[in-house]
């Protein structure tokens, strides 16, 4: 076997990719229970790729039979039940862990020089997950399934000049159709995971070159003893990979019970229209995307009013995409002299804290039929959304913060 691997490791570097990735990458000794949830995004990745592959040996993705496809698999297919509710679930599970592995960026100034790049790839990932997850929304051909995506595509419709091109040439039909669901079929099994994959690479490789950040904001990386590795940190391998075990043995108990008893998560994984087949001459009651969509959703409602001769729609979605346009400029905003919450001032605790409950709140509001009186709510949490990112050049620079030490505290 030695000579094999010497064999192997001559032609192509196995052994230094394991020591620069694993074996010899220290990383700091001060990770928390935050820093589960990167290698968490890296379990769930797999977890969708290989049940998604096994799921599409048996789904048909034409609409006479996409939805008698799925129900066949839940049915008839042996373990297919498991597998359908393993996707579903899933698919949930991802956006938790990656809002979570998000927030906690947010918190320990993950995104500050020199990790800009990091973040960029990040939030690429973050966008190609949403399209993703919205390719992936239509195959099950269901009434939400498909008035969801008539939603969704016609919004680009509200696009100036371009915009009635743009939705038609996007849904390949006037209407959603056969045709649109085997577009989207192809670029959710196939074209956008290539792009996905690519980016967690990326990712990756960008993170191991300049080094993980921590609770503290240090760098290790500048004290290091006379062997040339840094006092404050540890291998990867086996140190944190033993540890995240750990995390993942708590991660596979919750969704292992979501997946057998709440496998539906009381609609917002599979919402109970989905169970009727798409019927285009029967619009449901309450039409609304999966749960990780609707913060920008009510973003999308909050906006009423017809400005400079464009109506309120169109600037619905121009709010909409700039609420996540504006995460990638995020490292240039930020004129903290510190990089972690535990030293900055008390205006970005605040800051932070009220940016996430808006957060959530615009999540749930974005789920339940829009009122008056939710209207006003949305639209004042989406000023307040903007205003935390708009308003960080000035809070970051004039609150004070606190010394930070030279070594990590642990």
């Amino acid at each position: 076997m030695s000579k094999l691997l010497h064999w192997v490791d001559e032609r192509l570097p196995v052994i230094e990719a394991w020591n620069k990735h694993l074996g010899k990458y220290y990383a700091p000794k001060n990770f928390n229970i935050w820093y589960f949830f990167g290698s968490l995004a890296m379990l769930v990745l797999v977890n969708q790729l290989v049940t998604g592959i096994w799921l599409t040996m048996s789904y048909n993705p034409s609409a006479e039979g996409a939805f008698a496809s799925v129900e066949y698999i839940m049915r008839d297919v042996e373990w297919g039940w498991l597998l359908r509710y393993l996707h579903s679930s899933g698919a949930s599970a991802f956006f938790v862990v990656v809002y979570l592995h998000m927030f906690r960026g947010l918190m320990y100034g993950s995104y500050q020089k020199p990790r800009e790049l990091i973040w960029i790839f990040g939030m690429l990932i973050y966008l190609v997950l949403m399209a993703e997850a919205f390719m992936g929304y239509l195959l099950p051909w269901g009434q939400m399934s498909y008035w969801g995506a008539q939603v969704i595509v016609n919004l680009f419709g509200a696009i100036p000049v371009i915009g009635e091109d743009l939705s038609l040439w996007i849904r390949g039909d006037y209407l959603i159709s056969g045709i649109t669901l085997n577009r989207f079929f192809a670029l959710h099994v196939v074209a956008l995971p290539i792009v996905l994959l690519g980016l967690v690479v990326l990712h990756i490789l960008a993170l191991h070159e300049v080094g993980s950040n921590n609770p503290d904001g240090i760098d290790i990386k500048k004290n290091k003893d006379e062997n040339g590795v840094p006092k404050d940190g540890i291998p990867f391998h086996p140190y944190y990979t033993v540890h995240d075990l750990m995390g993942v043995g708590v991660f596979f108990f919750i969704f292992f019970i979501v997946v057998f008893f709440f496998p539906e998560g009381g609609g917002l994984f599979i919402e109970k229209p989905n169970f009727e087949p798409a019927n285009p001459l029967k619009t449901p009651d309450h039409i609304a995307p999966v749960w990780y969509f609707t913060p920008f959703y009510a973003m999308l409602r909050a906006v009423t009013v017809d400005l400079f001769g464009l109506d309120a729609k169109f600037w619905g979605v121009v709010v909409m995409g700039a609420a996540i346009a504006i995460l990638f400029v995020l490292p240039w905003l930020d004129k903290s002299p510190v990089r972690s919450m535990r030293y900055k001032g008390w205006l970005s605790r605040i800051a932070l804290a009220v940016f996430a409950i808006s957060f959530v709140v615009l999540g749930y509001l974005g789920l339940v039929p829009a009122t008056e009186g939710r209207t006003m709510v949305a639209q004042v949490l989406t000023v307040v959304y903007f205003l935390y990112f708009i308003l960080m050049p000035i809070y970051t620079r004039m609150e004070k913060t606190k010394p930070v030490p030279e070594r990590v505290t642990g």
